[in-house]
């Protein structure tokens, strides 16, 4: 059937990568399950040939490619019979060097994103806890400004690139009081002194190293913050869905390299006289798990469709991780039935991809995080919307991303709001709202002036506020905004805004 989502281009560059793969690594994975270690160059090879940083910008040696690509490099990798390869490059490219690429200031850029597209460097995402998976904002690991650094302490588990890897994207509590407004992003050298990595012992992903990491009072520049100190949690909310996204289509592309394999080891082997795919029990088991998967594919690419144009899509990237990932555990299992005594032998890949399939359904958000973000939006009526976050620009300043575009409607509730008596500034960081109130209305403007009343906040937060989802009272006792001066006139933010 033709296909809507991919060019002649598109095509050309999966021939590439497939032969590629046959050639350098599909032959060696047997070992590097063995060795539980796939070794750097290979990956070095695959920066080489322009595999790798296929959206990243030029200027770090990217290609500025549409998502697409992304998707053959994630269907390809996934069909090599070793999750633990696929998830190697996938760590790397969409969940966690994309938050330097994203909001990382231009030292951070220059620094590691050359690293990770020419296959020099990996880095992995620090973010589940002993205590805290899906829970992101109740993290324990703190990292304290001293000065010119952090000093970070705490652990992480079950973190893929951890042993062997280069650095990490760690997710951390900046203000440990201040809850989701608290956490953000720092990026830790893996060598650096304090740091201890513990690998660990796994059903499936055997060539991949994952472990579990220690911080012992480690000193990180505070130039290796990404971002926006506080802004971490927001930064989360956005790469989530890119990181579920690539969850799904990796696990389509794993059905369809199961059923491949199945079906042709169901064409040779014979049982009463004839192949056994010829039984119809066993015909239409195969029948069904086809239909399922294209149906799966295809919702899948639609929503890469989606976040290729930018769409927040969060109903439909936590659907397709959902769903691709319970159909690649289940059809692991009935492919492996097929098998018979076969597929319980290590020496059959189907044994490997069971395993394998069984993290697809926990990693990246677990079914049931996915089923109640799902509810939420179609019971409850919850709408998901992007984070308002302020980004660093290239020279290293931060900026607020959208005082301007809203500065007008503020200016007019504020002028129709009886007279704050005094004057008042909101601080999100690069940017101010100055609002004096000491003549007969109120006059709005983005001075940076002292003020009777000073209030920190981040620019999501404000947003918040002025809209009435938040309550000022519980903003202030959770730490998400900060009083500085007269109280009194912190007291008058409802009447301001109302």
């Amino acid at each position: 059937m033709p296909n809507y989502y991919f060019t002649e281009e598109h095509d050309l560059f999966r021939e590439s990568l497939k032969a590629f793969l046959a050639k350098e690594v599909t032959p060696n994975i047997d070992q590097w399950e063995e060795d539980r270690r796939i070794p750097r160059s290979i990956w070095k090879k695959m920066g080489d040939q322009g595999f790798l940083g296929l959206g990243y910008p030029k200027e770090y040696g990217g290609l500025e490619l549409d998502f697409f690509f992304d998707v053959i490099f994630c269907e390809e990798t996934s069909k090599v019979f070793s999750g633990g390869f696929s998830v190697t490059q996938s760590v790397v490219q969409y969940m966690s060097s994309s938050y330097i690429l994203k909001y990382g200031s231009e030292r951070l850029k220059q620094k590691y994103l050359p690293g990770i597209i020419s296959g020099d460097l990996i880095s992995c995402i620090g973010i589940t806890e002993p205590s805290a998976g899906s829970d992101v904002q109740n993290i324990k690991t703190t990292a304290i400004r001293k000065g010119d650094h952090y000093l970070v302490n705490g652990s992480k588990t079950f973190i893929t690139n951890a042993v062997y890897g280069d650095f990490i994207v760690a997710v951390v509590k900046t203000d440990p009081k201040a809850g989701p407004a608290g956490v953000s992003l720092l990026v830790i050298d893996r060598n650096a002194e304090g740091v201890t990595a513990t690998k660990l012992k796994k059903l499936g992903w055997h060539a991949s190293d994952t472990a579990e990491l220690a911080f012992d009072n480690v000193k990180v520049p505070t130039e290796n913050l990404v971002g926006v100190e506080g802004q971490g949690f927001y930064y989360l909310m956005g790469g989530l869905q890119q990181e579920r996204l690539v969850g799904g289509v990796m696990g389509y592309a794993a059905c369809e390299a199961a059923m491949e394999y199945t079906l042709k080891y169901m064409s040779e082997r014979h049982a009463f006289g004839r192949p056994i795919n010829k039984f119809q029990v066993l015909r239409h088991r195969m029948a069904q798990l086809a239909a399922e998967t294209e149906s799966c594919k295809q919702f899948v690419l639609y929503c890469s469709r989606l976040h290729n144009d930018g769409k927040y899509a969060v109903k439909e990237c936590s659907m397709a991780k959902l769903l691709a990932s319970e159909l690649s555990d289940k059809l692991m299992y009935q492919c492996l039935q097929s098998f018979g005594g076969y597929g319980y032998m290590e020496e059959f890949k189907i044994a490997r991809m069971w395993r394998d399939s069984r993290i697809g359904t926990i990693g990246g958000g677990s079914s049931e995080i996915m089923r109640e973000i799902i509810s939420k939006m179609v019971i409850d009526d919850v709408s998901y919307k992007a984070a308002e976050t302020k980004e660093t620009t290239g020279n290293g300043k931060t900026e607020s991303s959208g005082l301007s575009s809203i500065f007008e409607g503020i200016k007019r509730t504020a002028e129709k709001a009886d007279a704050l008596g005094k004057t008042l500034k909101f601080d999100f960081g690069a940017e101010q709202l100055y609002i004096d109130g000491t003549g007969e209305r109120n006059r709005v403007t983005t001075e940076d002036k002292d003020a009777d009343c000073l209030i920190e906040a981040s620019f999501a937060d404000f947003l918040a506020l002025t809209k009435g989802e938040l309550n000022p009272m519980k903003a202030v006792m959770s730490g998400k905004v900060k009083i500085k001066g007269d109280m009194s006139v912190a007291m008058k933010l409802q009447s301001l805004f109302g």
